[in-house]
């Protein structure tokens, strides 16, 4: 899946725009047919600050923990997912997860199930399913110096990291900005089925790539 790129300097004042307090949701735009399944029963979009379309991407203030996916968007068979995503300053100490989900099925009913890939500020990532009111961890929260957190923006205004999944017959790799930091048998984790981007509380990130592409 792509989006229309915008010229890097534009891009760049586009981001450092997003860290102003200024900035209004009703600037941008809602995705078009996206739809959002949060984890709290009875919690909405009003929760929401923002989610909004900004080429290249999304961005995406979050209020309760949700996954969020657009049409089409699907994956089988051998495939590698990634997504290029930016994250802004942290409310105070909280460390909250985002990443990728992939695998979805019945996202709309109480017998969903998908597989999710996140990181979290301070260098760690876990890989998880959700099936139904269950969420079992397949790999445990793990420390990787590949994971780039707030520390480690240096001048800049936000946190630049690239999760990504390669999934063959047999086995599903998965890696932060080029270094594979776990592998998982494919049996294991259910990877056919419908992705998109899961975010947890109080978050402040711009998902400006997430694209699925054939393995060779």
């Amino acid at each position: 899946m792509t989006r229309p790129a915008l010229p890097i300097p534009l891009f760049a004042l586009a981001l450092a725009s997003l860290a102003a307090p200024a900035l209004a949701a009703q600037d941008f735009e809602r995705p078009e047919e996206w739809q959002v399944r949060f984890d709290e029963p009875g919690a909405s979009e009003e929760q929401l600050e923002m989610f909004v379309s900004m080429p290249p991407g999304w961005h995406v203030t979050s209020g309760p923990a949700a996954i969020y996916w657009g049409p089409e968007m699907e994956a089988s068979g051998e495939y590698r997912i990634e997504m290029e995503v930016f994250l802004f300053e942290p409310h105070g100490m909280m460390r909250e997860a985002f990443g990728f989900f992939t695998g979805g099925l019945g996202l709309d009913g109480a017998d969903i199930e998908y597989t999710y890939f996140l990181i979290r500020d301070g260098g760690e990532f876990i890989v998880k399913r959700r099936e139904g009111a269950d969420a079992p961890t397949i790999h445990p929260w793990t420390g990787h110096e590949a994971i780039l957190g707030w520390a480690d923006r240096g001048d800049g205004t936000t946190a630049k990291n690239i999760l990504a999944a390669e999934a063959d017959a047999d086995e599903v790799r998965f890696f932060v900005n080029d270094a594979q930091v776990a592998v998982l048998p494919r049996a294991e984790v259910a990877m056919d089925g419908i992705y998109g981007f899961r975010v947890n509380h109080m978050l402040n990130l711009h998902i400006s790539r997430l694209e699925v592409t054939p393995l060779d």
